[in-house]
């Protein structure tokens, strides 16, 4: 998984400004206490963040992987 597809993905299940919000704000306990952007910047594996945002954030698991190709961005 890539940074990109952390950022459309974390749009399309959250919205763009809470996404922004829960990826800056949220302390995920599951990646040692830091945010999305923190564990990123850490160079914590990408999938493993989105994982732990998803939990967080009580996403299923049907709703964490795939974009409708309609409402993919171009």
């Amino acid at each position: 998984m890539r940074r990109s597809e952390f950022s459309e993905l974390a749009d399309h299940v959250f919205g763009p400004a809470l996404a922004r919000a829960y990826t800056h704000d949220l302390v995920l306990e599951e990646i040692g206490g830091l945010s999305a952007a923190e564990a990123l910047e850490h160079g914590v594996a990408v999938r493993a963040v989105w994982t732990a945002l998803c939990e967080a954030m009580d996403v299923p698991e049907s709703a964490r992987w795939e974009i409708p190709a309609q409402q993919r961005r171009r």
